[in-house]
């Protein structure tokens, strides 16, 4: 039975990949320091035999005992009331973190893919987005501890293909969604539901003719599967390319949750993107791969997890204290 470490393991996107790869028949090591993952993501896993969990920071020294075949980084905050809430952390798992588990794939000969983001791209001026871009990035702004976490992390993985001969692959992953977000982590998708289901107003911030393009999590995990097995070692986009205002994201929200909510507009943050939508040429060439859920469909296993909240957890609208 091969091993895999799967960082983040308690987050949305690591738990869906640890079920993944228990259903494919891997030994499961899964690590996560629980800043913002849940362990209830993984919880249904510990009676396995097949499934270990390590509850432990990346950014200090990782050890594994014993053979080691494969290596998913996830570990890291990702939405942006998580990294402005802890910047030096969401640097640190993007450099250190990093540089711990290329260390480790060196020492095991294992295979690591690293999670990447479409905001290395920054805020765009090339529409959609594909892997040659270099990106429009403020090191300095607010969500420059993301954007340059994740642009360091591309860099240093590559250096360690190139010097040390690492098998090496990089996910570039845009806006992905469905059940386990947090409903408070401030993105779009789980802050318009739970809004709706409270019966509040939907809040848009600026004039929500900014655009994104959602990719459910079903689809995301098959994408980073084949890469993982690819003989690919530069970024691939996954992500879904149908894209969609905010504005009109909002609509249709309220459609499915069959509510009369309104929608208000506040402020749009800094550095916020104007445009998301990757350009998927390079993941249907090299790994055959591109989404099967459309979002209508993916909104409605979303929205059905949601509703599964207890009103007291609908009604926790504290985003997770850090201190």
């Amino acid at each position: 039975m091969q091993k895999i470490l799967i960082t983040g393991a308690a987050g949305f996107l690591g738990s869906h990949l640890c079920d993944r790869f228990i259903a494919e028949g891997f030994h499961v090591i899964a690590m996560d320091n629980l800043i913002t993952g849940d362990i209830k993501n993984i919880e249904h896993l510990f009676k396995l035999q097949q499934f270990e969990f390590y509850h432990h920071d990346v950014t200090k020294f990782v050890h594994i005992p014993g053979e080691l075949d494969y290596i998913l980084h996830f570990a890291s905050p990702a939405s942006p009331i998580d990294y402005l809430k802890i910047p030096i952390q969401t640097l640190k798992v993007g450099s250190l973190g990093t540089h711990n588990l290329l260390g480790l794939a060196k020492e095991k000969k294992a295979r690591i893919l690293i999670a990447s983001t479409s905001e290395v791209y920054g805020d765009p001026l090339v529409h959609p987005q594909n892997e040659e871009y270099y990106g429009n990035v403020s090191t300095i702004g607010p969500r420059g501890v993301y954007d340059e976490a994740k642009r360091f992390q591309e860099s240093i993985t590559m250096a360690y293909h190139t010097y040390h001969g690492l098998e090496t692959r990089i996910a570039r992953i845009f806006n992905t969604y469905g059940p386990r977000m947090r409903l408070n982590d401030g993105r779009v998708v789980p802050a318009f539901i739970g809004q709706a289901l409270r019966g509040e107003d939907l809040t848009i911030f600026g004039d929500g003719l900014q655009t994104r393009s959602f990719c459910y999590v079903d689809d995301q995990v098959e994408g980073i599967y084949k890469l993982l097995f690819s003989d690919y070692i530069y970024p691939v986009n996954i992500g879904n390319p149908d894209e969609i205002t905010i504005k009109d994201f909002a609509e249709e929200i309220v459609k499915l949750t069959d509510t009369n909510q309104k929608v208000v507009y506040k402020p749009l943050p800094i550095d916020d993107p104007m445009q998301r939508q990757p350009d998927i040429t390079k993941a249907k060439e090299v790994l055959d791969w591109e989404p099967k859920i459309d979002r209508s469909q993916g909104m409605r296993l979303t929205l059905n997890y949601f509703k599964e909240f207890s009103k007291e957890e609908l009604q926790k609208s504290e985003h997770r204290d850090f201190m």
